[in-house]
């Protein structure tokens, strides 16, 4: 009998380890029905695989993609908001290093010009925005990395499984990037220029006002730029940092850890795989953050006043730090998230059992 239209073929080795070890050694998709069991419907009891709720939500239904984005409006909208201050002073120095010249002068001048309030200055469209970006981030994820599995087949979903991770979390960021980049102009023009507005309210008919309607879209391109790397990175290595953790670092295989140990995994895995977004998407995110303060600049004008090695290298540590601990929360809470509501947990399949014989 084929398989059900709504089935994956990698969502078995993500989930469980048992159809992997039949994939691997070549053996028919029909003798997996007598070892493994699908993630959708009934199953034995002893089986050890993390499922989802029988009857509430069917693994890549309609209701499992909505899940997964309110999962990531739970997860980015909250994380983002409480590193405003973090982001605030990553922002100005990018802007203007020399009045802002390090992570503890920077809070020193914002505490000193615009007082305790000032730190979470711009933090409704840092909400708004990073809200609307997590849930196309990781619902289309989830969507994406289905639909090219389905494209590839079963032997090519696991053998190029990392290329699918690539490609579904880009193809994914190029959506969230759309629905993120008005909140995201806004937001950099009342961070970085006093008096210019005091939040989303004023600032975003002020913003329009001034640039018109485009302008809400003028740092897009620079944004693709900051964000598919870093999101490509941030997913394709996280699946394979849990893969390696359950592999090498943990005994006891995935599907009989604790979901609270599963969701520590989550976070270890998220914080490293943060730290790499962070590296790979500096110089865009220098260039989006001087895109938007300055009215009519190019990036030509980016790069002739912050310096090829300035792209790379202003804000650096501090944005280590923040993204790393942003990734780490936001996998955190996704995972959290899902595992609330009763589905398996990202990534990481333990080792495969010896096959029955």
């Amino acid at each position: 009998m084929a398989p059900s239209s709504d089935q994956s073929l990698i969502p078995g080795f993500l989930y469980s380890s048992k159809i992997l070890s039949h994939l691997d050694q070549g053996l028919p998709a029909s003798t997996t029905s007598i070892v493994s069991h699908s993630p959708y419907g009934t199953s034995h009891n002893k089986s050890p695989m993390i499922q989802a709720p029988k009857e509430s939500i069917r693994m890549y239904s309609p209701a499992y993609y909505a899940a997964c984005s309110a999962g990531g409006i739970f997860s980015c909208g909250l994380t983002h908001m409480a590193v405003t201050p973090l982001d605030l002073v990553k922002c100005n120095m990018q802007i203007d290093p020399v009045k802002y010249k390090n992570i503890t002068s920077g809070f020193g001048v914002l505490l000193k010009e615009q007082g305790a309030k000032g730190f979470f200055r711009g933090w409704v469209p840092t909400l708004l925005g990073y809200s609307a970006q997590g849930a196309c981030k990781f619902g289309f994820y989830e969507f994406f990395k289905k639909y090219y599995s389905d494209l590839a087949g079963p032997e090519n979903a696991v053998k190029y499984k990392t290329f699918i991770y690539l490609a579904g979390s880009a193809s994914a960021e190029v959506i969230a990037d759309v629905a993120l980049c008005p909140m995201e102009a806004v937001k950099v023009r009342v961070q970085t220029q006093p008096g210019f507005a005091r939040g989303l309210a004023d600032g975003f008919p002020k913003f329009v006002k001034a640039e018109g309607a485009a302008g809400l879209y003028k740092g897009l391109v620079p944004l693709w730029g900051r964000q598919i790397p870093y999101t490509m990175m941030k997913f394709a290595s996280f699946e394979t940092i849990v893969e390696l953790i359950y592999k090498h670092a943990i005994p006891t295989p995935k599907e009989k850890c604790s979901k609270s140990s599963q969701l520590g995994v989550s976070f270890a895995a998220g914080y490293i795989a943060g730290v790499l977004c962070a590296i790979v998407s500096h110089p865009a995110d220098n260039l989006v953050s001087f895109l938007n303060n300055a009215k009519g600049a190019t990036i030509g004008d980016a790069v002739k006043k912050i310096g090829v090695v300035g792209l790379f290298t202003r804000g650096l540590p501090l944005r280590i730090v923040m993204i790393g601990t942003l990734t780490g929360a936001q996998w955190g809470l996704y995972d959290s998230f899902k595992v609330f509501v009763g589905l398996p947990t990202t990534g990481g399949s333990a080792r495969a059992p010896v096959p029955v014989k």
